[in-house]
């Protein structure tokens, strides 16, 4: 049987402090918008930031693998963890779908692919980043 992998004290501050700064970020691009613009425009933000995010965070797992462990939990779980959102995406995207269907499960269907492709691309880009050793093989 697996045994329960045990996070340290120093890993959940760095992933904390992440968190807080992609929230922070999140919220820059979001809230100055948030009730005075047209209707999707704060959805659409949010299909940005998961897209770029899921981008970014294919980037550091292709880069990072299972090297520096805290550093990927500081930019995966904690920044792009934060900065990315599924919980708006989940409720902008009924709120869309219950004003005008097609356009709701349009905005559906850009988040899923946009963020799958977006983490697949970033996932390509991270590993070719990784420095390999004199034989070739990443390191």
């Amino acid at each position: 049987m697996a045994q329960p992998v045990r996070i340290s004290p120093f890993t959940l501050l760095v992933v904390m402090i992440g968190g807080a700064i992609g929230v922070s970020a999140r919220a820059a691009l979001t809230v100055p918008i948030t009730g005075w613009t047209h209707p999707l425009v704060v959805p659409a933000v949010t299909l940005g930031c998961n897209v770029v995010g899921s981008f970014l965070l294919g980037v550091v797992a292709g880069r990072l693998g299972d090297a520096a462990p805290r550093r990927r939990a500081f930019l995966g779980t904690g920044v792009l963890g934060g900065f990315t959102t599924y919980s708006a995406f989940a409720v902008q995207s009924i709120q869309v779908a219950t004003a005008a269907p097609v356009v709701g499960l349009a905005l559906v269907a850009l988040s899923l692919a946009g963020g799958v492709v977006a983490a697949a691309l970033g996932l390509v880009i991270g590993g070719r980043a990784r420095p390999h050793t004199a034989d070739g093989a990443a390191s």
